[in-house]
């Protein structure tokens, strides 16, 4: 098959067709599942988390051994096995969802079914160095991809496999969820520069905007670490509850 056709971009044909093909597996799944106890249910998605987690670390150590990424992203320091932890807004969930389904936290699945799509579409849609542009049979383009659409679909799973359905009362609990969590990172992002472990380390983007065009404006407006995030959580809650409404109406039709 034609070497180009293996290219990895936004929106061209191997990026549709893969999207696809995700997309269909969340199908198969949800269709397989259906009528299946909730514990057999959670152990399929709890499962799934796993694997990718452990798919994860695979990918950062051939990230590691990646020449060419190191080359590509040598502004930013290189590798770093302390700015590649499961700690963005998108990889986090790895960890967030089995607790979520676990413990049974609304609250966290909320974050969980809010978030972690979200973070991981962006980052589908907006690749980094080294991840736009390059054959999808390397490792490094593998891993990326291949860890950031599991995700996506292990979050919209929560709503498919019948764990979770979004209500309007959970909201609040969501947004104090998702600061917490965030304080929690940005906390770790201050150990890690303090200890020379990571100086550079911005999980979350909470102290640094690394030029994103929304977060510099928010930061025109609170020039603080963390708290500049402050607008986003409003943005956020604005999402939220427009993505909720519906799944709201169709519950309040059943009980009618």
């Amino acid at each position: 098959m034609n070497s180009e056709f293996w290219i990895m971009k936004p929106f061209n044909t191997l990026f549709f067709a893969v999207s696809v093909f995700f997309l269909l597996l969340l199908i198969a799944a949800s269709l397989a599942l259906r009528g299946k106890s909730e514990r057999t249910c959670s152990a399929v998605l709890i499962t799934a988390c796993v694997v990718t987690l452990i798919g994860f670390v695979f990918y950062k150590y051939f990230l590691s051994l990646d020449e060419e990424y190191n080359v590509l992203t040598a502004g930013m320091g290189g590798f770093n096995w302390w700015g590649e932890l499961p700690l963005q807004l998108c990889n986090i969930n790895m960890l967030m969802i089995p607790i979520a389904v676990w413990k049974k936290s609304r609250p966290l699945a909320c974050f969980c079914f809010f978030l972690g799509p979200l973070g991981a579409i962006m980052a589908l849609l907006m690749p980094g160095n080294g991840f736009d542009g390059y054959s999808l049979l390397l490792p490094r383009m593998l891993g990326y991809y291949g860890t950031h659409f599991m995700i996506v679909i292990e979050g919209w799973a929560l709503v498919t496999f019948g764990l979770f359905r979004p209500r309007l009362r959970d909201l609040p609990r969501a947004v104090l969820a998702t600061l917490t969590i965030a304080l929690a990172v940005f906390l770790i992002n201050l150990l890690l520069r303090w200890s020379g472990l990571h100086p550079k380390a911005n999980y979350f983007f909470s102290v640094e905007t690394e030029g994103n065009f929304l977060l510099e404006i928010f930061h025109s407006w609170i020039p603080l670490p963390f708290l500049y995030l402050i607008p986003s959580i409003v943005i956020l809650g604005a999402y939220m509850l427009a993505v909720t409404l519906p799944f709201e109406l169709a519950a309040r039709k059943e009980k009618n």
